[in-house]
């Protein structure tokens, strides 16, 4: 099979998640990524043992005039690379995961007759995916606010597949602890935003005599600033530029401070983790903060806009969680009702049905 798309951790980890279940049913499936060929795309496939090949391709929204334009000159290339690629590989079926690289290998997969599928992670699709609705077998969404932006195609609500090593889910919060243990990220690509907000968070807290435990997942752009100011400000906590074991960072946490992607939703569903959740001012269609919500109704998580939000207001919603442990244990739970643990096996499932294969 082939997995298309990516971009982001977002894209790809649901894309690994898909494909990992295949390989533990049939230890035999040949698997292979393509994407747009991004340094964080070949180390997160190699972290999981995924070949990849790359298109010559480039996105478009949000884009200037002359990148649009190159962009849109690519295309017929990456749809002729597509093409060749299909034609080795001989897939039996195609899995677009969202990102502008997905759409001319779904495209090429469609004109030569293969069975194509995608998978839309966010409560409110990408244009990609929009598009490639209209000649898919099978939708796959995570959020059932999303169903009413496809026109046409076999639409199935999933949710998110998250990888193995969230399976399982965390220990429920301890009822009693010292400290309180903040596990703070802005992504796979990082967030200078969100870094800032909490270390001036957390200057506060200083000040006024409060010291968290902190695991801070900079993002490598980030990352030596950051240092620098926990340095200057004298502040303490684990500053890491990336993670490779996520599962652990939840674990240890009592709360979660970050985005609101739909990976982040899910894996926080999955660990059942309460958070404090900052969507990303302007994402397409606002769907960060459409994603939050599922949480905020819930009851498993808060949101703060980033839009008008400084260090204190975000510092006073910390400190109301370290002064009430029952309310982030009752989050916490409320937060692990919204898990759905099966989605990878539900996609893989209805895959198995295109191509004519016994589930198993």
């Amino acid at each position: 099979m082939i997995i298309a798309g990516g971009g982001t951790g977002g894209h790809l980890f649901p894309g690994i998640a898909v494909g990992n279940e295949f390989r533990n049913r049939y230890p035999g499936t040949d698997i292979l990524f393509v994407t747009a060929g991004k340094e964080l795309e070949t180390q997160i496939l190699d972290r999981a043992g995924f070949r990849q090949e790359c298109l010559t391709v480039k996105g478009i929204k949000g884009k200037g005039m002359l990148e649009t334009l190159m962009a849109l000159l690519k295309l017929p290339l990456s749809l002729f690379q597509s093409l060749a690629i299909i034609r080795r590989v001989s897939p039996d079926i195609i899995l677009g995961v969202g990102g502008y690289s997905s759409g001319p290998l779904c495209l090429a997969g469609r004109l030569m007759g293969i069975p194509v599928v995608i998978h839309e992670q966010n409560s409110y699709p990408g244009v990609t995916n929009r598009l490639l609705s209209r000649i898919a077998d099978r939708v796959f969404i995570s959020f059932e606010e999303s169903r009413h932006c496809f026109s046409s195609g076999t639409i199935l609500l999933t949710g998110n597949p998250v990888r193995d090593l969230f399976k399982g889910g965390a220990k429920p919060l301890a009822t009693e602890k010292g400290s309180l243990t903040i596990f703070v990220t802005g992504g796979s690509q990082g967030a200078v935003a969100v870094n800032t907000l909490f270390l001036d968070a957390l200057t506060v807290m200083k000040d006024r005599g409060i010291l968290p435990e902190v695991i801070h997942h900079t993002g490598h752009r980030d990352y030596e600033r950051v240092q620098s100011e926990y340095i200057k400000r004298g502040l303490k906590g684990l500053i890491t530029p990336f993670i490779d074991n996520m599962r652990e960072a939840y674990e240890q946490a009592d709360i979660f401070i970050g985005r609101a992607g739909a990976g982040t939703i899910f894996e926080l569903a999955a660990m059942g983790r309460p958070s404090i959740l900052i969507p990303l001012p302007g994402s397409a269609n606002n769907h960060q903060e459409s994603n939050a919500m599922a949480l905020v109704r819930s009851g498993g998580a808060v949101m703060l806009n980033q839009q008008g939000a400084d260090g204190n207001m975000l510092a006073e919603k910390i400190m109301g969680f370290n002064n009430d442990r029952g309310l982030l244990i009752s989050m916490g739970d409320s937060c692990k009702k919204q898990a759905r643990a099966d989605a990878a096996r539900e996609i893989v499932d209805e895959m198995c049905k295109l191509i004519g294969k016994n589930p198993g």
